[in-house]
């Protein structure tokens, strides 16, 4: 059971403190919201990608749903 004794929560614990000491305490933060924002572009693009026909998930923000302008 040598295994089951590494995946306790004394490893949790080490890890946390050996990340502490090579980012740095306020690099952790940081960390965190880069990992966050990379996810959600992640599956931003995988709806994208999801999307059979094509064209983008919100076609209000799209060139082509603009209004004509109408300077006459």
């Amino acid at each position: 059971m040598f295994l089951g004794e590494i995946f306790g929560p004394d490893l949790l614990i080490v890890v946390i403190v050996v990340a502490v000491l090579v980012f740095g305490g306020s690099a952790i933060p940081k960390l965190a919201k880069n990992l966050g924002s990379a996810k959600s572009e992640f599956e931003k693009g995988l709806k994208e990608g999801k999307n059979a026909d094509g064209s983008p998930a919100n076609p209000s923000t799209t060139a082509e749903t603009k209004a004509p302008d109408t300077d006459s």
